[in-house]
């Protein structure tokens, strides 16, 4: 197995020490990890703390000679499977948002073409200021992933949201990054759109709109209160970065989920089901729809304006249903149907026979069908059934992204053929 390999970026902040912990519990879980250190970081951690525990050589100076003769900063930005930058100042998120790249650590991340974490760390005004904010957006945005900071006292003295999270919950988190294995191909930015190259030596949809769905809808019940379910969206993410990889592009209409948006992805985002149906018609014509989200099948008849109280009569609840549009049905008999119509069925029992039922129903041409009954729904793995007219396959359970890109590469084989 190739180890997994980490570029840490620590920036100048009183959290600095924490990125030493960080790297003994990435090295104790057989990830390599090489450091690079801003100057700022330096006045606060020394390299040769970094490079005793890395045991590699630790970067920092962008005009060094003999580093960028030995190993430069874009082959720095390249060569490892995960970029993180821990502790993340306000400064360094303002740079990355503006795409700065003033000194290494900045410009390693301009010219990477590979993931990126920011675990956060600042003051509370620092982190809630408008400007913060807004950068944070940008990154979002752009598929960076960010972590929450924590909630606490500071070193000025200070108490609320600001803190790094602990080395523990990072190292977690970019464990479950690198497990995913869900990692975007490079980018290529023209003068109108950033498009992502297309993996010639496999199945290819360029130059084809591939829409997708994702994640839950909520259905208000009144202000504080909705209808939901435990969907995560991690599935329909990442069968739209496969198939933005692949060449595609793709329009992603996603419930309330906090996942970034994958990289070369045209993201809508919608809280109810009549927004979602409503998104996903605006975004025809589309050559694929793939309708992964998991619709509420009901919403409240009327959204209460105030919040529904009790009244110790022990009366039910004073909520009557009503039942949300199809979409998967809707875009079968639209005018402008997709020409390869994809469903999810996600069921709890005879799982195979409820989704060659629901594809005759729907009128859908494929349904993929998985058992939720444990815990897929917010899990990283999946095990599913491709139901087509041609019969059903049934796959072996594998990570969410080793389910996309299969689904994708059946998708790009199929308009292949036609």
């Amino acid at each position: 197995m190739t180890q997994r390999r980490i570029l840490l970026i620590v920036t100048g902040g009183i959290a600095a020490y924490k990125a030493l912990e960080l790297v003994r519990l990435l090295r104790h879980k057989g990830i390599a990890v090489r450091a690079v250190l801003t100057r700022s970081a330096q006045e606060f951690v020394t390299p040769l703390s970094f490079g005793v525990l890395t045991e590699d050589h630790v970067y920092g100076d962008m005009f060094d000679l003999k580093e960028e003769r030995e190993i430069g900063h874009i082959q720095l930005s390249r060569e490892a499977d995960l970029i993180v930058v821990a502790p993340a100042t306000a400064n360094v998120i303002a740079k990355m948002a503006a795409g700065i790249a003033d000194d290494l650590a900045t410009t390693v991340l301009l010219a990477t073409d590979k993931p990126v974490l920011v675990a956060p760390a600042m003051n509370v005004r620092m982190w809630h200021h408008k400007a913060t904010q807004r950068n944070l957006a940008t990154l979002r945005a752009d598929g960076i992933a960010i972590m929450e900071p924590g909630v606490g006292a500071m070193a000025c003295n200070e108490w609320g949201k600001g803190r790094l999270p602990e080395p523990a919950e990072i190292a977690a988190e970019i464990e479950r990054l690198l497990d995913e294995g869900d990692l975007p191909r490079p980018l290529l930015t023209d003068t109108t759109r950033t498009i992502i190259a297309p993996d010639l030596s496999g199945p290819t949809l360029h130059g084809r709109h591939v829409l997708v769905t994702a994640g839950p809808t909520h259905e208000p019940i009144d202000p504080v209160r909705y209808i939901a379910n435990r969907s995560s969206g991690r599935q329909g993410f990442a069968i739209a970065a496969a198939a933005a990889q692949a060449g595609a592009k793709v329009t992603l209409v996603a419930g309330p989920v906090s996942l970034p948006t994958p990289r070369g992805v045209d993201r809508i985002d919608v809280e109810t089901a009549r927004e979602m149906l409503a998104a996903v018609e605006g975004a025809l014509p589309a050559d694929v729809a793939i309708m992964v989200a998991a619709v509420a099948d009901w919403r409240a008849a009327d959204e209460a304006p105030q919040k529904l109280k009790k009244d110790g009569s022990g009366a039910p609840a004073p909520l009557a249903l009503a039942e949300n549009p199809d979409i998967l049905a809707t875009l079968a008999r639209h005018a402008r149907r997709p020409g390869l119509l994809i469903g999810f069925a996600a069921e709890t029992e005879t799982v195979v026979d409820h989704a060659l039922a629901k594809r005759a129903r729907k009128g859908a041409d494929w349904i993929v069908a998985n058992d939720v009954s444990g815990d897929v729904m917010g899990g990283a793995r999946n095990s599913v059934h491709l139901v087509t007219a041609a019969g059903v396959e049934d796959w072996p359970d594998m990570p969410k992204s080793a389910v996309a890109t299969r689904l994708v590469e059946r998708i790009a084989d199929e308009l292949a053929g036609r």
